[in-house]
């Protein structure tokens, strides 16, 4: 993760509204995030039309597009997916390699813990480090065994990850005041898989992305200043945001450690603008989710999310070796000029690799986008 990043263009766009009943409560289907931090390229439909608002602050609503209905009906059948994994690093353009990560197939297991469920739950993670690796390294030693020692786990896995999070970025606090050489950040993004379950945790600017019939679905969104969702609660905090930074400092607004930067985080029950609060996105895995694709920033530097999901889905219809994939996506990352660390884990949920199709359908989908944010982009684009 860069310290400093160039500030990005931004657009707000609403949630879509699709919820469905899984095990407990309803949970929003798509997630596609207040505003879109230089990505207006990434949309999963490019050829969409964009309808802007005119003479009105109200944001409508994006209206439900043929992905969310087939999602829908998709439901009805149960499905149990096959998981595979793979990952690859690389020190990238840096000197120092601050980037690692986590592939455990049974977390519970893992640490000898007995569950009611024998179903096993699968954790992932991408930490990506800045001012040093020893953040990213604590959160990948302690992170799991935070989540599994927790009241919650794993009959609510959500409240139990959120408050792994913090607790994890809280005990990282106690060992930098014990020996300050250990001061740095890192994000955090982990993906949990039970049964058919899905859970994305992020906080930072790593991204998870959903292969749905080789369509492209955002289950993270990224945490810069930029996204104005962001800056309004950094500003309510006492922060601001100066040039794109975060206190003129950091290029992410959601990061573990990072406590030796003064006026970041608080002890207590006060917040700093920097949160290590995870935002989550679940939903129910259905026999068209194809894989998973977990990167640092540094893959999304140079691919799209919708580029990055073609890339891995010819490569795993080529050959269906899912480690050998994220060593090409971080290859052909390096080949188009990646200056960061680089890392990827992709996690498939079928034993056969994804079906080829000649034409790729893409669904129309009215996008709108609220008055202020067309003014911005406009401000942004005028110079």
């Amino acid at each position: 993760m860069r310290v400093k990043d160039k500030e990005q263009v931004s657009q707000e766009m609403e949630d879509l509204d699709d919820n469905y009943n899984t095990n407990r409560k309803a949970w929003p289907l798509l997630y596609w995030g207040d505003f879109w931090c230089a990505q207006m390229e990434n949309w999963p439909h490019q050829d969409s039309p964009l309808d802007f608002v005119s003479g009105s602050n109200t944001l409508e609503s994006i209206s439900e597009d043929s992905v969310a209905t087939e999602r829908k009906n998709d439901l009805l059948t149960n499905f149990i997916p096959t998981l595979r994994s793979g990952e690859w690093s690389d020190i990238g353009g840096r000197p120092y390699m601050e980037d690692t990560h986590i592939c455990i197939a049974d977390l519970a297991k893992n640490f000898g813990c007995d569950v009611v469920s024998e179903e096993a739950i699968s954790l992932y993670g991408v930490f990506d480090g800045h001012g040093g690796k020893d953040a990213s390294h604590f959160v990948r030693d302690h992170l799991p065994r935070v989540i599994v020692d927790d009241v919650d786990f794993p009959l609510e896995l959500e409240k139990a990850v959120t408050r792994s999070f913090m607790e994890t970025d809280a005990a990282f606090a106690k060992s930098c005041s014990l020996e300050s050489s250990l001061a740095s950040g890192t994000t955090a993004l982990t993906a949990m898989i039970f049964g058919s379950s899905l859970l994305v945790a992020n906080a930072g600017d790593s991204r998870a992305v959903l292969s749905w019939r080789g369509t492209a679905i955002e289950m993270s969104k990224d945490h810069r200043p930029c996204c104005m969702k962001e800056r309004r609660r950094i500003e309510s905090l006492g922060g601001f945001i100066d040039d794109g930074y975060l206190n003129g400092l950091l290029g992410v607004t959601r990061a573990l450690g990072d406590w030796h930067l003064e006026g970041m985080k608080e002890t207590g029950e006060r917040n700093g603008p920097l949160s290590a609060e995870p935002e989550l996105k679940m939903i129910t895995l259905t026999k068209e989710d194809e894989f998973l694709i977990i990167g640092s920033d540094g893959i999304w530097d140079v691919f799209t999310s919708q580029n990055a999901v073609d890339f891995t889905r010819r490569r795993l219809q080529e050959h269906n070796d899912v480690k050998l994939c994220c060593k090409e996506v971080v290859e052909e990352a390096i080949k188009r000029g990646a200056t960061d660390n680089l890392t990827v884990v992709v996690v498939s949920f079928h034993s056969e690799p994804p079906q080829p199709s000649s034409v790729r359908q893409r669904g129309r989908v009215r996008r709108s986008i609220s008055a202020e944010g067309l003014q911005s982009l406009k401000s942004l684009l005028e110079g």
